[in-house]
């Protein structure tokens, strides 16, 4: 059975005279699949804290107020974590509220292979921003994924856990006046915010192009993300959607990629004579696919490549007016004016590198995993790309900008096709489910309210 909020842990409490017990190393143990984070949290605040019987011991963590039972005589805190002598002497929960609430959260410890767990947080303080969110999704992605094996991710500064969940959708609750959003604005939090200097690209609004290395992004390196039911911003780190988008609106994040490829591809374009017919999009997944849906607002002939030949992607491609190849690109001969490569696969890379029309350009935004060794005439790859005068670039992350032109992307697309994409959504609960992928999978989506 999984735990919600509130949810209240017995204890067993000591009775006078009977004989003191250990120091708990950690003071909460996962509860049927839901870790309590301020338990976590405090653990590392029993160190040089001597627990006796008739007192209890009242930490406070962010806005909440968490009470121990078993006493203390003498204590300190220890990361972040402010103790004091308290007088509840009663026996009951391990961990209840006293004052504030709590919010539940998907969080891991980064670096640690399958420490994926549901947790009770503190409320987001209101100094991470006056404008207060109710999360209602987020998407999962391979990135997810990556953390989740222990890859990558960092948690904030001082914390140990990472709160998940970077592709979301939220509703404002609560907004300071004149600020431009207002309660039950429909809205998503921008991921990547930019470096604390900050250097020039930043400064302009063009984090995506930091130039130091030092931003942070949500659920992903020094930020919490948004797999939380609620969540706080600065007005600016949010951007709104058009109501009607409710059901497909968490999609924003994953179009916002290919938004900021297809601005790029744009403008590359206009340093010549530039009028292309022809799209190709490497992988049918969601970033492909939405990929793939600009190239069709844009008027392009657009042909997407994935090896599966069943499923739900051939008439999702089919339907948005686009061609189907389970074949190779090499083995279809389609030439493409544009490519977009949304797979990372090195040899499907190689491919659409080696197979543009002339003057073509190729955006790379699928990442690979290093360490695969593929031969490479890089003799042949340079004189091609010289003598075709092709350009080849990567692309990752999105500004603000990006965000705003996706937001429009998604309001002129079909939205039966949008949320055709939305292929699983799971209660927070049941995340586990979430990660386990199954054949057909698109995209799934975490709904973060109960129902």
């Amino acid at each position: 059975m999984q735990r919600g909020v509130g949810t209240e842990v017995q204890a067993h409490c000591r009775q006078p005279g009977e004989q003191q017990q250990r120091r708990p190393e950690r003071f909460a143990a996962p509860l049927d699949g839901v870790e309590t984070a301020a338990g976590a949290l405090l653990g590392r605040a029993w160190a040089g804290v001597d627990t006796a019987p008739g007192a209890g011991l009242r930490a406070s963590v962010g806005m909440s107020d968490i009470v121990l039972p078993g006493g203390a005589s003498s204590g300190h805190s220890r990361g972040g974590v402010a103790a004091s002598r308290s007088g509840h002497t009663d026996c009951g929960p391990a961990i209840r509220r006293v004052a504030g609430g709590v919010v539940r959260a998907l969080c891991v410890r980064p670096g640690v292979k399958d420490s994926l767990s549901l947790v009770e947080m503190p409320e987001p303080p209101l100094e991470q921003g006056p404008v207060l969110v109710q999360g209602l999704s987020v998407g999962l992605c391979g990135t997810d994924v990556e953390i989740v094996s222990g890859a990558y991710g960092q948690a904030p500064p001082g914390h140990e856990l990472l709160v998940l969940g970077h592709e979301n959708l939220g509703r404002v609750s609560a907004a300071p006046s004149g600020c431009g959003l207002n309660p039950g604005d429909l809205v998503v939090g921008i991921v990547r915010r930019p470096d604390p200097v900050p250097c020039p690209a930043c400064a302009a609004g063009e984090w995506d192009m930091c130039r130091n290395g030092r931003y942070t992004e949500h659920g992903i390196m020094g930020q919490d993300g948004f797999a939380r039911e609620r969540w706080r911003a600065q007005p600016d780190a949010v951007v709104t959607l058009d109501s009607s988008l409710e059901r497909v609106g968490v999609l924003l994040e994953p179009t916002t990629i290919v938004a900021k490829a297809w601005e790029q591809i744009e403008r590359i374009g206009a340093r010549a004579f530039f009028d292309p017919h022809v799209a190709v999009v490497t992988g049918a997944g969601p970033v492909g696919l939405l990929a793939a849906l600009l190239g069709v607002q844009r008027g392009l002939e657009v042909h997407v490549f994935d090896r599966v030949s069943d499923g739900p992607k051939p008439a999702l491609v089919a339907d948005l007016g686009a061609h189907y190849h389970s074949e190779s690109l090499p083995d279809s001969g389609v030439q493409g004016d544009v490519l977009l490569e949304c797979t990372g696969v090195p040899s499907v890379v190689l491919d659409t590198i080696n197979c543009g029309a002339l003057d073509a350009i190729t955006c790379l935004t699928g990442v690979s995993t290093p360490g695969t060794n593929t031969p490479v005439d890089i003799g042949g790859v340079n004189r091609n790309e010289v003598l075709r005068n092709d350009v080849v670039f990567g692309s990752v992350n999105a500004n603000r900008r990006h965000y705003q032109t996706a937001a429009l992307a998604l309001r002129q697309a079909d939205q039966g096709w949008l949320g055709r994409l939305i292929t699983r959504r799971v209660p927070l609960e049941d995340y586990q489910q979430a990660f386990a992928r199954r054949d057909g999978d698109v995209k799934v989506v975490l709904e973060l309210q109960g129902s």
